[in-house]
């Protein structure tokens, strides 16, 4: 088999999708499944050795310009490959913060319409290359917003088409009207053209099924997997004199940091851990600095700075030593998370977790037992919940054990790769 796997970089930063894409192709490649993982928009980064061929397509430079300027729609080819180039994005994006859905929403809607939409020359040469050596028994798109071309393909190459949905909402929904409801009516047109729908958790399937009106048949949950090798040799292990609570993930108000803080604080407020931490982990974006500065200062004002600490952006290697470092992890989020990749990658390294009772996250821990729930937006909630496992280590080093087997078990990077490939033989004639 044959695949080609289209996934969306995130310009500059750490992105959940783009290290769950580049997870999977690897694991792929082990179970000796033919994928090319292909970028669009940006190059992907991520924390793991990158799979992904060194070329752009749908470029985000050459969009934007194709969007915003009718003259880049014509000019040659020569052109568009030199504004596609790999180390061009990248030192365009260096600085990028993300993609800004209040901004975009003329051009979601044009790369939606695909060969009708203003980047039509983009979608011919992303399928002049397909038809090539590199011709797939399958594409697979790691998102809906990148599927406009799909009808174009399925004409042009007669394969199956295959969406992976992974935060498709989350941009949607920060979309001004008349923008969403025209992507939305788009996207639900271009349904019918998919052949498969792959979820992470039972929640995002009816839910994004409902959204985007896929009937059920087509959609297939695959559970989300992990790359455990680097995971090997760390286990549970009783609290430190002075416990730590890990935070890993983006720094941003959707990641519910503030929500954290404020449990933080909390929990000091109840005297039962006077030396208790807070670590902190992942990549801030100039337009949330001004976001963590806040929560920041409200650290200060409550008199713990010296027992909170910002470690940055961590790649593999730091990541891991983070885990390491801390005895229960929580990313209290306020959106309904759909993957919730920390989760595996705490309970990988032997530390439980305090997670809000939405989106995926009441799935992954019934099914993994590593961790509590707590009402979502919750601080104090959260603040009892942290301070209970803090002050019953048995309690913690069992959660942290059962979450530790199964992972290591169940959703390492093998296991999701072969249940992938099922969906995929599944639609093949």
């Amino acid at each position: 088999m044959k695949v080609a796997y289209l996934t969306s970089g995130a310009a500059g930063m750490f992105c959940g999708s783009c290290m769950h894409d580049n997870t999977l192709a690897r694991a792929m490649r082990e179970i000796d499944v033919d994928i090319v993982l292909t970028p669009t928009y940006t190059p992907i980064r991520t924390d793991e050795e990158d799979v992904s061929i060194d070329r752009v397509f749908f470029g985000g430079i050459n969009v934007y310009l194709q969007q915003k300027i009718p003259l880049f729609r014509y000019l040659p080819a020569f052109v568009d490959r030199f504004l596609d180039r790999p180390w061009l994005i990248r030192m365009a994006t260096a600085r990028a913060t993300g993609a800004n859905a209040k901004e975009l929403g003329a051009l979601t809607v044009s790369m939606l319409k695909g060969r009708a939409g203003n980047q039509r020359k983009e979608v011919n040469r992303l399928i002049r290359w397909l038809q090539g050596p590199e011709r797939p028994d399958v594409v697979n798109f790691s998102n809906m917003l990148i599927a406009g071309c799909a009808p174009a393909i399925k004409e042009s190459l007669g394969v199956p088409l295959v969406v992976t949905l992974q935060g498709d909402d989350i941009f949607l929904e920060d979309l001004p009207e008349p923008h969403r409801g025209k992507c939305l009516e788009l996207i639900r047109s271009l349904v019918p053209s998919i052949d498969a729908f792959i979820v992470n958790s039972r929640y995002y399937g009816d839910y994004m099924g409902d959204q985007f009106s896929i009937p059920a048949d087509k959609l297939h949950v695959v559970p989300l997997g992990l790359d455990t090798d680097d995971f090997a040799g760390l286990e549970p292990r009783p609290s430190r004199e002075h416990p730590t609570i890990g935070y890993l993930a983006r720094l941003a108000p959707e990641k519910g940091l503030h929500v954290l803080i404020d449990a933080f604080i909390e929990l000091h407020e109840m005297g039962n851990h006077p030396r208790a931490r807070l670590q902190i982990a992942g990549w801030l974006g100039d337009h949330n600095r001004s976001y963590v500065d806040e929560l920041m200062k409200r650290i200060d004002s409550a008199g713990l700075s010296e027992l909170c600490q910002y470690v940055g952006s961590v790649d593999r290697a730091e990541k891991i030593d983070f885990l390491r470092s801390i005895d229960v992890l929580s990313v209290p989020t306020v959106y309904r998370e759909p993957k919730g990749l920390f989760v595996l990658e705490s309970l990988a390294a032997g530390v439980p977790v305090v997670q809000p009772d939405h989106g995926a996250f009441p799935e992954m821990i019934a099914r993994l037992r590593g961790g509590a729930m707590v009402p979502p937006a919750d601080p104090i909630s959260l603040a009892r919940a942290l301070d209970e496992l803090l002050s019953d280590d048995d309690k913690r080093l069992n959660l942290a054990t059962d979450g530790h087997q199964r992972v290591h078990q169940h959703h390492n990077a093998r296991e999701m790769a072969q249940a992938t490939r099922d969906v995929w033989r599944s639609v093949l004639p």
